[in-house]
């Protein structure tokens, strides 16, 4: 059947930027709830060429699960949409797998017809339990009502802007196959900057970025990376839900380009050994009645009391936090001291070893910078712990904190172990989510080589979160 007689949602990419902006605009204005569902109702009522909407939502790894509705069943059902909770990893058990999505009409999404489809537009869910409350293993659930809270009490509003970067390899299945092929292919030798107009990374990198712009990123800069086939694409900041909403769409969209293409958007910390790995520097501010809260023209860089005490908490708790920011056994490859690793656990405005780092900024721009986070992580729970930890956590006595001799984890195992065992990690998650993660994150690591050793194993990747797997993880 020819696509004219389809008749289904195709619309320019200007078309999309516009939208999808002015949809960003009512999340900073924060339009009421009841006030945006209604308009998004009336539109898909109204559009007649939309034929499905895709639903999203993160299990507690992290890993991006997507469901396609009926556009005409969507509109009837949108507020009783069932799924098996059981088969997702680390939600319910089979004996109570029954969940509910409950839209978040405010992240709404019209993305290119040429990369998700046509007639499809896509909207983030929230997982709701059997009684109707937020779902605890939905960590976006959790960060939205953090986030909310904290701004119905103190008038906070936590801004985010992630740095992710990755690697573009051969193949459309090159982690799949790894354990096959033991090894991962460049698909450009270059290095940071060294990418000619037209050469398959250059070009994945200017895709990725038109896509980025009509779905309403706001872009600011793109270049490859330091490693070969290394990429990175930068937005700019938002709120903390849609900051970490954009972290899952652009590494879906970068997934989606590169595959078409015919190679693979990776984003393992540590892929490749001798070269750098890739972070997500995660930069993080807190405004309220339009000022910047860590920014004070006095102050010891130019930060403020309150931003100082912010980096002291998340010193204090550190190694408590790093399995939720580096949340994979190959993420410790990446806390490596000869790659600009930043496994030191201090604050620094010039050491791109420490774990924060303090960029030059302005009124405006003034930020603390965590860096020691992998790409992989789940960005609901990388921003939630970070925010959690900076305003709540607590400030331990050791003296020059900031400077001090301590390292983060080099291998999973300790990190398990230190979250675990810290009372704060509790105090985040919940005793039982936060058993569910670590017992999660024991079952990857025991598939692993315990030591790294000098080159990335099979199992490395072949049971990651991110790639899926599910027939080989049932070969071990």
């Amino acid at each position: 059947m020819s696509n004219e007689l389809r008749n289904f949602l195709s619309l320019s990419y200007e078309e999309l930027e516009e939208l999808n902006l002015n949809a960003k605009q009512q999340r900073k204005n924060r339009v009421p709830a009841h006030q945006i569902q209604e308009e998004r109702l009336k539109y898909l009522t109204d559009e007649k060429r939309i034929k499905a909407v895709t639903v999203m939502f993160s299990d507690l790894e992290g890993r991006l699960h997507t469901l396609d509705y009926d556009k005409k069943f969507l509109v009837d059902s949108w507020d009783n949409l069932t799924f098996d909770g059981s088969s997702i990893r680390g939600f319910t058990a089979q004996r109570e797998s029954d969940l509910r999505l409950s839209m978040d009409w405010s992240a709404f999404y019209w993305a290119p017809a040429d990369y998700f489809g046509d007639g499809k537009v896509l909207v983030f869910g929230e997982v709701i339990d059997k009684d109707g409350s937020p779902y605890g293993a939905d960590i976006r659930g959790v960060l939205k009502q953090y986030a909310n809270g904290l701004f119905a009490e103190n008038g906070y509003t936590l801004n985010a802007a992630n740095e992710i970067e990755g690697f573009l390899f051969k193949g459309t299945d090159a982690e799949r196959v790894y354990h096959e092929t033991g090894k991962f292919e460049y698909v450009n030798t270059g290095g940071y900057y060294h990418s000619l107009p037209g050469d398959p990374l250059r070009t994945f990198i200017d895709t990725v970025a038109e896509v980025q712009r009509a779905m309403g990123f706001q872009n600011e800069k793109d270049h490859p990376e330091v490693a070969p086939s290394q990429f990175e694409i930068n937005y700019t900041y938002g709120d903390v839900v849609t900051a970490a909403d954009q972290i899952q769409l652009y590494k879906l969209i970068c997934r989606q380009v590169a595959n078409k293409m015919g190679f693979t958007a990776s984003f393992l910390p540590k892929p490749v050994v001798g070269v750098n790995g890739s972070g997500m520097h995660t930069n993080v501010s807190v405004m309220k009645n339009g000022k910047n809260l860590m920014w004070d023209p006095k102050g010891e860089e130019k930060i403020s009391k309150f931003g100082w005490q912010f980096v002291d908490r998340i010193l204090t708790h550190g190694n408590d936090i790093c399995l939720m920011l580096n949340a994979s056994v190959n993420a410790y490859r990446r806390l490596d001291p000869h790659f600009e690793a930043p496994n030191q656990i201090k604050a620094s405005a010039t050491d791109r070893g420490s774990m924060v780092r303090i960029p030059i900024g302005n009124e405006k721009s003034s930020r603390v910078e965590v860096r020691s986070v992998g790409p992989d992580a789940n960005p609901y729970m990388v921003l939630y712990s970070v925010f959690k930890t900076g305003l709540d956590g607590d400030t331990a006595k050791i003296k020059n904190l900031r400077t001090a001799d301590r390292y983060l984890p080099d291998n999973v195992y300790t990190a398990i172990e230190n979250f675990r065992a810290a009372d704060w990690t509790t105090k985040i998650l919940g005793a039982d989510v936060k058993g569910r993660y670590a017992d999660l994150k024991q079952a990857s690591a025991d598939r692993c080589a315990r030591q790294l050793g000098t080159f990335v194993k099979a199992p490395e990747v072949q049971f990651h979160h991110e790639v899926y797997n599910q027939y080989l993880w049932n070969q071990f």
